[in-house]
């Protein structure tokens, strides 16, 4: 596996993923939070407060601190972020979290497009064989753009997420390197 030592900027038509940059922090501030967004994260819509400077800026640093994650921007604007984490060298695997934070940039195929970008990175750069996702059953979004780019829903884990009161199961994807080279997309 490759050493990362930068992060680059990965282009597929108008999304790019980039590195942090400083003003991502009022750009994320401007976008705020968004209960339905924040929803499809697994949070409780009902308790979504609105976004503090402090907090915009936290982000911004979560997302200059971790090696690989990226900004993404949509026609040159900051609308979202997305990160491989849990790297395991031995063999060769990453989880991956994505979220779009624009609601006006929501079902647009960004986030499908910024997952074969990082896809791409993570197998055919770093050298990775696997990447899994997992996701709340109930945002079928996500699980679409995920079977886009070639994952597959490999389990499932019963009432592992609560959003509020209630219960639901995260799904369980993966997307394997020879899968994704082959063009096994859904």
């Amino acid at each position: 596996m490759q050493k990362i030592l930068n992060r680059p900027t990965l282009t597929n038509g108008p999304v790019s993923l980039r590195a942090p940059r400083a003003e991502d922090a009022q750009a994320r501030y401007k976008l705020g939070n968004v209960p339905e967004i924040h929803h499809m994260f697994g949070a409780d819509p009902a308790k979504v407060q609105p976004i503090t400077k402090a907090q915009a800026t936290a982000w911004l640093h979560a997302q200059e601190v971790e090696p690989l994650a990226w900004v993404i921007e949509y026609r040159k604007r900051m609308t979202g972020a997305l990160r491989l984490h849990s790297l395991n060298e031995h063999d060769q695997r990453a989880s991956l979290a994505i979220g779009i934070l624009n609601p006006k940039h929501l079902g647009k195929g960004i986030g499908t497009r910024a997952i074969r970008l990082i896809a791409e990175y993570a197998f055919n750069v770093i050298g990775l064989n696997r990447l899994t996702v997992r996701v709340v059953d109930y945002n079928k979004r996500a699980i679409a753009a995920y079977e886009k780019v070639g994952f597959v829903i490999e389990g499932r884990e019963r009432q592992a997420a609560r959003v509020g009161e209630d219960w639901f199961d995260d799904v369980i994807m993966g997307l394997i390197a020879a899968d994704f080279r082959a063009g096994k997309a859904a």
